[in-house]
């Protein structure tokens, strides 16, 4: 059953009104497709019409973005704001605080929270699923944080280098170039929240290091944050190469998305087995991110959902088929006895 709602902000200020919808009301269509309304205008005017819950959700982000409207939204302002609004009441915990470039850090929903608290308090943290989910992005923040706080000596980055579907061919330069086209994620996040200046000079003194993955069997890594990324590509045997090379304070992200495995056809994921295999292992965490984690695009959460359901559809046939060929065997021996 639909809902129409309509919201009044008097006195009328026309610039914050202006502020607030965004060029050609572009901020209101964020409002609308976020949570599936209509939002109409009249001058202080708005009317909101859809599910009641989410009309309800469309009334607390006009007012919370009015309140902010004393300067121009930016996308992502807009963006994280409604994820925000769309998670609001589902947790009382407080966000940890980062140091980092970005003061306005934090967790975005009740599972980002967990992730970031479940970072700060187990030497090996586990962040699993869909793209969008900030899995990455908060994993690189921590390990500045870490660092910034001087808990860390050095931060490590590496992941397997595996092409998503493609074949890149031969990479010219050295062991940093090469594998920069696998790591730009990592680097973005990073310059983000350290300056492009000051993740430069922190790689010239090897305080931040790119070590692929196939590179660091051999090794021990004490005092450090290490954050492999694209977990769902390395093979069980990686995973745990990988995960024995954790030395004395040191603290490991492993992240990955398990509808995104671009491994040969029938190898196993290292990073499904080991949520299979350290599951209630003290010290390791484990964070299950879901499509209304997702803080890009409203788009990407419907688009994690479709196939979401389009994956648990094939699943239900292909069990239905498995059931009637059950049935159909017990039916033929059952009808081969009777004829003896």
């Amino acid at each position: 059953m639909a809902k129409t709602l309509e919201v009044f902000f008097e006195p009328a200020d026309n610039a914050r009104l202006a502020k607030l919808c965004g060029v050609l009301d572009e901020n209101l269509r964020q409002i609308e497709n976020a949570f599936d309304i209509t939002v109409g205008r009249r001058g202080e005017q708005f009317t909101l019409h859809g599910h009641p819950a989410q009309v309800l959700r469309g009334e607390m982000a006009l007012k919370h973005f009015y309140e902010r409207a004393d300067k121009d939204l930016s996308f992502d302002e807009v963006q994280l704001g409604l994820v925000e609004i769309a998670n609001r009441g589902e947790s009382t915990v407080a966000s940890p605080v980062l140091m980092t470039r970005r003061s306005e850090l934090h967790g975005r929903t009740p599972r980002q929270v967990e992730y970031l608290k479940n970072i700060q308090e187990h030497d090996i943290t586990f962040g699993i699923g869909p793209a969008g989910t900030g899995k990455t992005y908060l994993a690189v923040a921590c390990a500045v944080d870490a660092f910034e706080r001087e808990l860390v000596e050095r931060i490590i980055l590496t992941r397997p280098a595996v092409e998503a579907g493609e074949r890149l061919g031969f990479l010219p330069g050295d062991l940093a170039q090469k594998v920069d086209p696998y790591l730009r994620p990592l680097y973005d996040a990073l310059y983000d929240l350290m300056g492009f200046d000051r993740v430069g000079k922190l790689f010239e003194r090897s305080l931040i290091e790119v070590a692929p993955l196939a590179f660091m069997r051999g090794r021990t890594l004490n005092n450090a944050f290490i954050i492999l990324d694209e977990a769902q590509n390395t093979t069980p045997e990686q995973m745990k190469m990988f995960l024995t090379r954790i030395g004395f304070g040191a603290k490991a992200v492993v992240t990955g998305d398990l509808t995104q495995v671009d491994l040969v056809r029938g190898q196993r994921s290292g990073l499904k087995e080991a949520r299979q295999v350290l599951a209630g292992v003290r010290g390791i965490a484990f964070t299950e991110f879901g499509k209304e984690d997702v803080v890009r695009h409203p788009l990407v959460a419907r688009i994690v959902e479709a196939y979401d359901n389009e994956a648990a559809r094939l699943e239900q046939a292909k069990a239905g088929a498995a059931r009637h060929q059950d049935e159909g065997d017990a039916h033929a021996e059952s009808g081969g006895q009777a004829d003896g």
